[in-house]
Formats: structure tokens, C-alpha cells, sequence
């Protein structure tokens, strides 16, 4: 039995290689020729990068549906909250950055 679970797992593995292999090749294409309109190029990368992520849960963290993954869920779905907050805070702090700054005839006469 265990000859064959880790010819499955060694499966498991090779084939999420495939696919992190093929996600990692569609997203330096996309990046690199005219295949999408240059504008959408950002979100097809994200959507590429999202796949990416979901390849890596899968098939080498083994976090799925099932009912003995339930503690590994809700530990990745506190990870994407605070990695959510901490980059909407730092988005947000670089937006309003330049409202809050003092003019640069200020800073210059400062140095004076």
C-alpha cells in the first residue's frame, strides 16, 4: 500500500510540476509578445499568477475540500486576509502619500 501512495503522490507532484511549468511559460509569453492587447496584459498575468497559486495548493500543499483539510482552509483563508490588508493598506498609504506631503518649494527652502 504504500509502494502505491507514494506512486501517487510522485504523480501528484509531477503533474503540478507540468502545470506550474506550463502556468510559468503562458505568463513570460504573455508578458513578452503581442498575443494580448497591452492593456490587458496586467490582469491576464494576475488571472495567470492566481492559477499559479491554485496549482501550488493543490498539488503540493494538498489543501482540498475534504473534512480533514479543514483546519489547513481556514489557516490559508486567514493568510489571504491579512496578506489582503496589508496590500490594500500599503496601496492605500501610496495613494494619499502625495496629498499628505509637504510642497517641494518647502522642502527646498528647508535645505537652505
Amino acid at each position: 500500500m504504500e509502494e502505491n501512495e507514494l506512486s501517487g503522490s510522485l504523480t501528484t507532484y509531477t503533474v503540478g510540476l507540468a502545470f506550474a511549468l506550463l502556468l510559468t511559460a503562458a505568463s513570460f509569453i504573455v508578458s513578452q509578445t503581442g498575443l494580448l492587447w497591452a492593456p490587458g496584459v496586467p490582469a491576464g498575468l494576475a488571472v495567470l499568477a492566481i492559477a499559479q497559486m491554485g496549482v501550488h495548493l493543490v498539488f503540493f500543499l494538498h489543501i482540498g475540500t475534504g473534512s480533514d483539510n479543514t483546519n489547513n482552509v481556514l489557516a490559508l483563508a486567514f493568510g489571504v486576509l491579512i496578506v489582503t490588508l496589508i496590500v490594500s493598506g500599503s496601496l492605500w498609504i501610496m495613494a494619499h502619500l502625495n496629498a499628505n506631503m509637504m510642497p517641494m518649494d518647502h522642502l527646498l527652502e528647508m535645505q537652505r
